[in-house]
């Protein structure tokens, strides 16, 4: 699935539908250059859960816990870990469980360690909006993706399956 993110609230927005669509469990990969809006998509995705507040991306703490409700959802930045094994020492399998939403920045330092994702997001800046590539990685992230097609018909004809 692609989408055309022109503005920010469009992918605050889109982050929302995501969150809706993940019914608040699976693993979500958020890959990007630096400023391509991951921790942006985070916030929509949280906003479904009902939070309102900041969201920051958890650089230097690696993992950000939030639990909204009956929601236990990880955001978790990987751009500063040194080494993927650092996942195992601070107690993150815990934090990965099916009972849980993970979403994580920066996959591919974490490489060899994290389980295969339920969805990858793959954002780039596209001038002043983005373009999201979502893939599907297991039967939960396909059941997503087709939640999302719902969202991306009602929006406009710059998504594309």
């Amino acid at each position: 699935m692609h989408v055309i993110l022109p503005d920010e609230r469009t992918q605050v927005a889109f982050g929302e539908a995501l969150g809706v669509a993940l019914k608040g469990r699976g693993q979500v990969h958020l890959e990007g250059e630096l400023g391509a809006g991951k921790t942006t998509l985070t916030r929509g995705v949280l906003r479904a859960y009902g939070h309102q507040g900041a969201v920051k991306s958890p650089t230097y703490t690696l993992v950000e816990p939030y639990v909204l409700g009956d929601v236990h959802l990880q955001h978790f930045d990987l751009y500063r870990l040194g080494d993927p094994e650092e996942l195992e020492f601070m107690g993150a399998r815990d934090l990965l469980g099916e009972d849980q939403l993970s979403l994580i920045e920066w996959p591919s330092r974490g490489a060899g360690w994290l389980p295969t994702p339920d969805l990858r997001v793959q954002l780039a800046v596209r001038g002043h909006g983005r373009e999201a590539t979502l893939v599907s990685g297991s039967d939960w992230g396909q059941a997503v993706l087709s939640r999302l097609t719902d969202w991306a018909a009602n929006r406009d004809s710059s998504t594309t399956p």
